[in-house]
């Protein structure tokens, strides 16, 4: 299993149930989009020239300026893995992301509503309030490993991202799914159910699927800051660019 590379069990399974997936709760809400400032330069300069003389039957009326293409918004829903934990904020793999997006599709902004220690109740409860605040037309779901860490039921975990994912295609978004593994500690037979969760839900719903976040730095542990959980700044870019292969087709 993958998660050998991580240390011993105990690490990813007493102090982790006790702590949380990603230690105390600590909330990071952004956004990060383009500004909109087309024509202000060319404004200025065309009002600091002289106008030539013309009798009034003559002048025209200037054209309208063109409206700014409204900015559709991605919106991330995760725990300490997205919200940046241990890192500075610029460094996480969503703020990458944010980064890669402002320069690739400009008609688009990030919201990142992810918060460390987030359970898939966590998700499921807030889910609402950030589909009204943000209007999103694509929403990352990001959230389990705390469940599994806890070793909460796997029917509940699976309810409630059902849940969000419901939510979201209701209000008219695209969903990206990011699933997640556990440790072989807690056992075969849950942690084949808490892979088989992401799967079925993405089939069910048609939404994409990323298996496993972790997948390009899992293996070496020095890809880990101490606790064995949470992922260096050195590898949050393999991070970004592991969920871009599913991300950025969605950004058309």
């Amino acid at each position: 299993m993958i998660f050998k590379s991580f240390g011993a069990p105990r690490a990813l399974g007493a102090r982790a149930a006790n702590e949380g997936y990603a230690g105390p709760r600590r909330r990071l809400q952004w956004a990060i989009g383009p500004a909109l400032a087309a024509g202000v330069l060319a404004a200025a300069a065309f009002a600091a020239a002289p106008a030539a003389a013309q009798p009034a039957s003559a002048a025209k009326p200037a054209p309208a300026a063109p409206a700014a293409k409204a900015q559709r918004t991605v919106l991330f829903m995760g725990d300490s893995l997205s919200a940046g934990y241990g890192l500075a904020a610029p460094q996480g793999w969503v703020a990458l992301t944010a980064q890669r997006i402002a320069q690739a599709k400009p008609g688009w902004r990030v919201v990142n509503a992810s918060i460390s220690g987030e359970t898939t109740a966590g998700g499921a409860a807030r889910i609402a309030g950030e589909l009204q605040r943000n209007r999103p037309a694509v929403v990352v779901i990001e959230l389990g490993s705390n469940d599994g860490l806890r070793g909460l039921p796997l029917a509940q975990s699976r309810a409630n991202l059902e849940r969000m994912i419901q939510a979201a295609q209701a209000a008219k978004a695209q969903v990206l799914l990011i699933g997640m593994r556990m440790p072989p500690n807690l056992g075969r037979e849950y942690t084949e159910g808490f892979e088989r969760n992401y799967r079925e839900l993405a089939q069910t719903h048609s939404a994409p699927l990323l298996p496993f976040l972790l997948e390009p730095v899992a293996a070496d542990r020095n890809n880990f800051q101490n606790d064995n959980l949470h992922p260096t700044a050195a590898a949050q870019p393999k991070l970004r660019d592991h969920v871009w292969t599913k991300l950025g087709p969605m950004l058309k």
